[in-house]
C-alpha cells in the first residue's frame, strides 16, 4: 500500500514541475522572442547611422528612425553628447536646477538629497526614481558625473 501513495505523490510532484517547466519554457521563448526583435532593431539602427555617418563624414550623434520615430544615435564610443560649445541653457529647466544643486554642494550628492532640495518627497523611493533618471541622463551626456558609489559631482 505504502508503493502506491508513494507513486500516486511521486505523480504528483512530476505533474507540478511539468507545470513548472511548461511556464518556464513559455517565458524563454518570449524572451527570445523579444531578444530577436531587439537584435533586428538594433541591427537596423546600426546601417543608419553607417550610413547617415558616410553621408555626412562626421562622428556626432546622428539621427535615425524607429518605428517612424526620429531618435537620436549617440555612439557608444564616442565622448558623451556634451561639447565645449554645448550651453547649459539649452537643457530643460529641471535639469538645469539639478546642476545648480549639484554645483553647489560642497562635495557628492545623493540622489535623495538632490530631491529634498528640489522640494521632493525623498523618504518615498518611488519619487525619486524620476529624478535618479534626470541625473542619469546628465550623467551619460558628459555634464554630471557618476561616481562608483552613486552619488553625482559636476564634471569640469
Amino acid at each position: 500500500m505504502q508503493e502506491r501513495q508513494w507513486i500516486t505523490a511521486r505523480r504528483s510532484e512530476l505533474d507540478t514541475l511539468a507545470e513548472q517547466l511548461t511556464k518556464q519554457l513559455r517565458e524563454v521563448r518570449v524572451e527570445r522572442n523579444e531578444l530577436a526583435v531587439a537584435e533586428w532593431a538594433l541591427n537596423r539602427l546600426a546601417e543608419q547611422a553607417e550610413q547617415a555617418r558616410a553621408d555626412s563624414g562626421a562622428a556626432d550623434p546622428v539621427s535615425a528612425k524607429v518605428a517612424g520615430r526620429a531618435v537620436l544615435l549617440i555612439p557608444h564610443r564616442t565622448a558623451p553628447h556634451r561639447s565645449d560649445a554645448a550651453d547649459e541653457d539649452a537643457l530643460p529647466g529641471d535639469y538645469r536646477k539639478i546642476l545648480t544643486i549639484v554645483r553647489a554642494a560642497d562635495g557628492p550628492m545623493q540622489v535623495r538629497a538632490v530631491g529634498e532640495r528640489l522640494g521632493l518627497d525623498a523618504p518615498v523611493r518611488g519619487k525619486l526614481e524620476p529624478l535618479r533618471a534626470q541625473m542619469a541622463k546628465l550623467a551619460d551626456r558628459g555634464w554630471l558625473h557618476k561616481r562608483p558609489d552613486g552619488k553625482f559631482t559636476v564634471r569640469p
